[in-house]
């Protein structure tokens, strides 16, 4: 799959446990991107629009790091404080 628009929701609990010191997990995302590398989206987290790449965990779904800032603006950080995500655009 190339780039351009997706619409996909979701809501994931934020995660501390991983390779990023914040990140959520995202079911389905091989199948929703074709692929099982990393890929670059953009979209919104509880309503504010970020960009970001999309890691492969290895177990068949893509982590989504969240920078330190934005978690700053959505007013979570927390492990286990629900997000809302909305991926509008495939950027690679």
């Amino acid at each position: 799959m190339s780039a351009g628009p997706l619409d996909h929701r979701l809501t994931a609990p934020i995660r501390k446990d991983g390779a990023f010191a914040t990140y959520l997990e995202v079911p389905g995302s091989v199948e929703l991107l074709g692929t099982g590398r990393a890929v670059k989206v953009a979209g919104t987290l509880d309503g504010h629009p970020f960009e970001a790449t999309l890691m492969p965990s290895g177990a068949g779904l893509h982590w989504l790091p969240i920078r330190a800032a934005l978690t700053k603006t959505i007013g979570k950080a927390t492990a286990g404080d629900l997000v809302d995500v909305l991926l509008t655009h495939r950027n690679s």
